[in-house]
């Protein structure tokens, strides 16, 4: 026996989701999460998700839920669900930046605010970080317009830009932009012994490592990292450490089940390197050169939350990320060489008496409207 429940499937930026009514669904919550792993056809011992609407990667696991807010300075709060691909787990512990950018938009055609002139900012709350984010783009009519010039790294086309204004993004998981109180800390690793790193939590929390600590070069594409399985643990068991030294997890075994926060990026000085695409990004159109993970998968982009975090963290006098940047890194835009090209974030901090203070993270990202009817869940 088969159900159904009314559903859009959007892009946002570099990733896609089910966008959900709160309404359509279950009142309990408790109940979404086999709902929502149905829906991506999760479980799969596959990783391909052929019996649902998931793409077998993280960012193309993803369920967004809308509702109208009760609160006077929001429009809509947003809720973002993570759908495991091998597992029937689904977790609700951070935001997606990417999909951020298709809510404003979702939530115009839907008909919950009107537009007053050629563009409209949509005030949205995310409930997994208790955090606004202000997202302005153009309308056709009463519509949004989703043709435009605007290129992002990683979608195929242009689009019309949608700009994200995350406000006052630090403490996002841990409630302090730096949970340990200090620019870098010594991790003590299981196997490996004591590694440098910089705990950061702005958007989301994310441990940032220097590439070349863990005997990489920094340029790794995914399919690279993917086949060095040794790396790809050392990894997990930093971030798993880093979970327990941001106060996240109490302890490593909580931490393993934990993969969602913190994300664990790497960083280096940028230097000439290759894209997905096989395009070349020369050394002198970036400012740092960064690889992210996303539940122990290679990233085929940066998530946006983690590029926001990167970009407070360059701000941050003294980070791991700040002794990568190249000195033509003083204007206002952070350029990140990922794998997918190069992306620019906004990212404004300031150190008021030695307490640091990230006031505001800003991207362009683009986002469509794929379908919109019903999806039908298998029991």
């Amino acid at each position: 026996m088969q159900q159904s429940i009314p559903a859009v499937f959007m892009r946002g930026g570099t990733s896609k989701a089910i966008m959900f009514h709160a309404r359509d669904l279950p009142d309990d919550p408790a109940r979404w999460e086999a709902l929502f792993s149905a829906a991506m056809g999760s479980p799969d011992e596959y990783g391909r998700q052929l019996d649902g609407m998931g793409g077998g990667i993280s960012s193309l696991s993803k369920v967004c839920v809308l509702a109208p807010s009760s609160r006077p300075d929001v429009d809509v709060d947003y809720t973002f669900a993570q759908v495991h691909v091998k597992t029937a787990t689904v977790d609700y512990r951070s935001n997606c930046g990417n999909m951020s950018s298709a809510v404003g938009p979702f939530w115009l055609d839907e008909g919950f605010v009107q537009p007053d002139g050629e563009s409209i900012t949509v005030r949205i709350f995310n409930t997994n970080t208790a955090k606004v984010i202000h997202s302005t783009f153009p309308v056709d009519g009463a519509m949004t317009q989703y043709d435009g010039d605007l290129v992002i790294p990683g979608v195929s086309g242009s689009g019309a830009p949608i700009r994200l204004d995350f406000l006052d993004p630090g403490g996002a998981t841990t409630g302090r932009l730096l949970p340990s109180g200090h620019v870098t800390d010594h991790l003590e690793v299981d196997g490996f012994g004591a590694i440098e790193v910089s705990l950061v939590d702005a958007a989301n929390a994310t441990v940032f490592v220097r590439a070349a600590d863990v005997g990489l070069s920094g340029l790794e594409l995914p399919t690279e990292l993917e086949a060095r399985p040794d790396t790809l643990d050392l990894l997990e068991r930093i971030r798993r450490a880093a979970s327990v030294a941001m106060g996240i997890t109490a302890d490593l075994g909580a931490a393993a089940t934990t993969t969602s926060v913190p994300f664990i990026c790497l960083v280096s000085r940028p230097t000439e390197s290759v894209t997905l695409s096989g395009a070349t990004i020369r050394r002198a159109d970036a400012d740092v050169l960064a690889r992210a993970l996303s539940h122990g998968q290679p990233h085929r982009a940066l998530p946006l939350t983690v590029s926001l975090c990167l970009g407070v963290a360059a701000r941050i006098t003294g980070t791991i990320v700040a002794e990568a940047l190249t000195t033509t890194a003083a204007g206002d835009m952070m350029r990140i060489a990922m794998p997918s090209g190069v992306l620019g974030v906004d990212a404004r901090v300031s150190d008021d008496d030695g307490q640091w203070r990230a006031h505001a993270g800003t991207f362009y990202r683009t986002a469509r409207r794929l379908f919109d009817g019903r999806v039908w869940l298998r029991h």
